[in-house]
């Protein structure tokens, strides 16, 4: 495949360090592909307010990727950027604010994340009323989702279609849902979504077991990791740390050692783009090695970790595997 501008000039500018790290694993990434490899991403923080579906959404199209593992945080936000995107405001020198300015945001509806403020009226509130109608008509009839699944028939209604601010190629959700891509969303409740939800189940409005749980995830991707791991296996780019990349990767070691199945395959390539360095104690900060101790990777499994910033890196590392 021939690389266009982008892909040059990293392979030539890329050389050392974090740099020739960056290079390294996308070079391993687009091998693992041609090796007829699959590839699970991660995905932590805050990357969908990143506007991460800007590249991965064509990753998701071109079959770059096959399941994703994210925080449900990143699973709303891509949605509520898709819909509010021309009300969310960029703050670039917010490392000055005080904090009576920062009430003042929260006064005016503006949720900071970093430099960008999410709006809750318009990004929150316009997508509220649409999904708990779908959370009510799934407990009325006795149905029971996981949470990307609803974000799916959300999507794929085309009820919101006319509130689009952005072009639905940038998304990364809507090309997942266009594909019924596998998403896993370990601690969804961890979102705001998940909030919502859960003031509904206290109100008596749903009930908590409309929604499928983490243990469910767990089991469904036990089964597609069964199913997906033969020939080169399946691969593991994360994207930060926490749940996002800790929940989905132990589906291995769970099905050797506590299901005590010895034909399960590690995970054949391994990636980790964070910029939490080396630690004591932090799993962000640990080195791949650390993993083939848990049971999750291999000594021969290929190892990269990139202690860069997630939002700078991936679209570069997507640019070079999709020949940009």
């Amino acid at each position: 495949m021939s690389k266009g501008p982008v892909s040059q000039f990293i392979q030539h500018h890329y050389r050392h360090f974090n740099a020739a790290a960056l290079v390294d694993a996308a070079k391993g990434y687009e091998q693992h592909l041609l090796d007829g490899g699959k590839m699970m991403i991660t995905l932590a923080g805050a990357m969908s307010t990143a506007e991460l579906g800007v590249s991965l959404a064509e990753m998701i199209r071109q079959d770059k990727v096959h399941i994703i593992s994210c925080t449900g945080a990143n699973l709303e936000e891509d949605i509520m950027n898709l819909v509010a995107h021309t009300h969310y405001k960029r703050i670039p020198n917010y490392r000055d604010l005080t904090p009576q300015e920062e009430w003042q945001l929260l006064e005016e509806g503006l949720n900071r994340v970093t430099d960008t403020c999410i709006p809750e009226h318009e990004a929150f509130r316009k997508i509220q009323h649409h999904i708990a109608r779908l959370w009510k008509e799934a407990d009325k009839a006795g149905e029971r989702y996981l949470p990307h699944e609803f974000m799916y028939k959300l999507l794929l209604s085309g009820v919101m279609k006319d509130d689009y601010e952005i072009d639905p190629k940038d998304s990364w959700m809507v090309a997942a849902a266009e594909k019924n891509l596998p998403i896993i969303v370990g601690g969804w409740e961890d979102s705001t979504m998940g909030n919502i939800f859960a003031s509904y189940v206290i109100k008596n409005e749903v009930k908590a077991t409309t929604m499928k749980s983490g243990i469910e995830y767990m089991v469904w991707l036990t089964e597609w990791y069964r199913n997906n791991s033969g020939g080169k296996g399946v691969g593991f780019f994360q994207l930060g740390g926490g749940i996002a990349g800790d929940f989905p990767i132990c589906v291995v070691p769970m099905m050797y050692q506590d299901l005590e199945w010895h034909d399960v395959p590690f995970w054949s390539y391994f990636c980790q783009v964070s910029d939490s360095t080396t630690s004591y104690g932090s799993y962000s900060g640990a080195v791949p090695n650390e993993k083939i101790t848990w049971g999750k990777l291999g000594i021969d499994t290929p190892k990269y970790i990139v202690e860069s910033d997630a939002t700078i890196v991936a679209p570069l590392i997507f640019a070079y595997i999709l020949g940009w």
